[in-house]
């Protein structure tokens, strides 16, 4: 995900600098280039060996600073992509706002004129007195990026808000901001995913083998590119960007009312986005063309009368016969004027599988089908995938490779259609 990209880590002396480790180990997992720059109280928590030995380039300290190298808090500047205070005390924070240097890392960051985040962590008290809310205020206008702390109880045994933000959304955050490009950001993009769920009673459904895997990997992708994103499951997702909305459903019946209504949310030009710092909802104008990416697995069938409570079998026979009716086509029912539409189809006779999804193409009138055969590696539940985009005039086949990436493969071949 963040092949290429060079990560600034300022770690600051807080308790909470444990959580740098693992947010370390994240981002060079994830491909980047990490280097630490420590202040002299971060040194009393971790050495700078442990940030070397879990990944990092030679720790940035004032020991190690050296204007023979690029190691010195200019030249980072110019060789890194983006800076990252994590975790950010108190004291650094509010001499961050006041243009204070007086140690490296401050130093770092005042000569820093690329993209900056900062991950608060204290005590409730200090957090929420009003130096320090000045401050973050003061920083939010200079262009820094919060991730707000959570409420949890705290090393000094107090409980509040204060604790610094889980490493996930930490890092979700810091690859939005460097993934993030023009033609997906702010674009609102609905996403449907899993195996719907057809009831035959309150005990037993119909369904399929669908995890939901390559949806979840998707709707991240386009958030990581700059989308705002809304994800219609039956499937629960291992991990996922808070900032994504997520809309719990079962039956084709559901999922096909959820779509309709988020497309009339898209019709009407103006989205309740979630405010997750101050639990409210902000109005965002949907001033570029919506995308819907139905990658959902919809059953065809649903069971004709659903039975209330358990059937037993006793009552039911040796054979039981159940009646089933065609379920609702969600793609060729909703309304998708004014929205592009892309339909995702699973295909397990590799001869016929380019026809059926040309078929696809035509009957339900959509822009365009992701293409996947069901199969060995690409399997139900399979954490890699293989796909072939197809349109009307093009055909693109994307090699096999893990979900996320495949799915930041999908977000660029859009964009480069679209464009």
């Amino acid at each position: 995900m963040l092949s290429g990209k060079k990560i600034l880590l300022g770690v600051t002396g807080s308790i909470a600098i444990y959580k740098s480790i693992e947010l370390l180990r994240r981002f060079v997992k994830a491909g980047a280039q990490v280097k630490v720059v420590m202040t002299p109280a971060a040194k009393k928590f971790v050495t700078p060996l442990t940030f070397e030995a879990a990944g990092s380039e030679e720790v940035l300290d004032a020991t190690t600073e050296s204007w023979h190298s690029r190691n010195n808090h200019i030249h980072v500047g110019e060789d890194y992509d983006i800076f990252v205070i994590a975790p950010a005390t108190a004291n650094t924070i509010n001499k961050l706002s006041n243009g204070i240097a007086d140690n490296l890392l401050l130093q770092t960051a005042l000569a820093f004129t690329k993209p900056k985040i900062i991950a608060p962590s204290m005590n409730t008290k200090m957090y929420t007195n009003r130096f320090t809310e000045a401050s973050l205020k003061l920083l939010r206008l200079n262009g820094y990026q919060i991730v707000e702390p959570v409420a949890k109880e705290l090393a000094c045994g107090t409980t509040g808000i204060g604790a610094m933000a889980e490493v996930e959304d930490i890092f979700y955050t810091t690859a939005k901001a460097l993934l993030q490009d023009d033609f997906w950001s702010d674009r609102y993009a609905i996403v449907t995913g899993g195996g719907t769920i057809e009831r035959i009673d309150d005990v037993r459904y119909l369904s399929n083998f669908s995890s939901g895997k390559q949806a979840c990997a998707l709707a991240t992708a386009l958030y990581l590119k700059g989308a705002t994103v809304e994800l219609i499951t039956t499937r629960a997702c291992e991990s996922l960007p808070k900032e994504v909305q997520v809309f719990d459903v079962e039956s084709a019946q559901e999922m096909y009312e959820f779509v309709q209504d988020r497309i009339r949310v898209a019709k009407k030009g103006i989205l309740k986005k979630p405010d997750l710092i101050n639990d409210l909802t902000q109005p965002q104008l949907i001033q570029k063309k919506p995308y819907l990416f139905m990658a959902a697995a919809v059953s065809d069938y649903r069971p004709k009368f659903k039975q209330e409570g358990k059937l037993k079998k006793e009552q039911l026979g040796d054979v039981w016969c159940l009646e089933l009716e065609k379920n609702i086509d969600i793609l060729a029912s909703i309304d998708k004027e004014g929205i592009a539409t892309i339909g995702f189809k699973a295909e397990m006779d590799a001869e016929k599988a380019l026809e059926n999804a040309q078929k696809m193409l035509e009957a339900k009138n959509i822009d365009a089908v992701c293409l996947n055969l069901v199969k060995g590696a690409t399997g139900f539940g399979s954490e890699r995938n293989q796909i072939v985009y197809i349109t009307r005039d093009k055909s693109i086949k994307s090699p096999l490779k893990s979900k996320l990436a495949l799915s930041f493969d999908i977000a660029e071949i859009v964009k480069d259609l679209d464009e």
